[in-house]
């Protein structure tokens, strides 16, 4: 399966207001391995880009106005992504963003018409229910290194949001041009796991003050919330 992770940078939140596309970065996978592939474009809004939305990416209106207009650059966009996955992290509103630019360019299809769409936000809202799951939050949660990333930028967050997709549906510990990686036909890396038979690892159990302490905090606990801790623990003790 071909899969473009892609991300936009906008002017503003809403195409409904006239904000605008600034900039569209892809990164291509083929297999669920990156192919070098990419397609990367900063664009003239035609309009001003807003203080708040300066402060998210740092594109400014100086450096957006020798840039093309949209419609310079939507052939050659839409032949790069066409019958492809969309990969997106909130997905509505990049593809809201794209199908308004087409729309107001007069093109009949929208990207949806023509595209898969995958969104991971949904994706890791199913996942980690109850938590955060921006791009950053997922970051951390999955030991994605993006220290380097001090502002949001369409081609950089597309390939964060790649390592974070491959991580989300599992099978796959890091990000491989195709090609690299031997004995493998599936695309998916091995994970690759320590022999600790080497080491001296010691086992250190609770003390008896340990253990007391401890029914003394979840007694506190059940005072206090209702807890279900020595309720576990008694169902544990019973089916030792």
């Amino acid at each position: 399966m071909r899969q473009i992770v892609l991300d936009t940078e906008t002017t503003g939140i809403d195409p409904k207001e006239g904000h605008r596309i600034i900039e569209i970065g892809c990164v291509e996978m083929i297999g669920r391995k990156l192919t070098g592939r990419t397609y990367h474009q900063y664009i003239n809004p035609d309009r001003i880009v807003e203080d708040e939305a300066i402060s998210v990416h740092g594109i400014t209106n100086e450096f957006l106005a020798d840039k093309p207009f949209f419609a310079e650059v939507q052939d050659e966009f839409l032949e790069f992504i066409r019958g492809a996955d969309l990969v997106i992290h909130n997905a509505p509103f990049d593809v809201g963003f794209m199908n308004h630019e087409l729309m107001l360019n007069g093109y009949r299809e929208r990207v949806d018409d023509f595209c898969q769409i995958t969104d991971t936000l949904a994706m890791a809202r199913k996942k980690h229910p109850g938590q955060k799951n921006n791009l950053d939050a997922l970051c951390r949660r999955y030991g994605i290194d993006n220290s380097h990333r001090e502002l949001h930028g369409a081609l950089l967050d597309s390939e964060i949001l790649a390592d974070v997709y491959l991580l989300l549906t599992g099978g796959q510990k890091t990000l491989l041009l195709a090609g690299e990686g031997e004995g493998n036909d599936d695309g998916v890396d091995q994970i690759r796991r320590l022999d600790t038979s080497a080491f001296d690892l010691k086992v250190i159990e609770a003390s008896a003050a340990d253990m007391e302490a401890h029914k003394a905090y979840i007694a506190k606990l059940d005072k206090k919330a209702g807890s279900i801790w020595s309720q576990l623990g008694a169902e544990a003790a019973e089916a030792e």
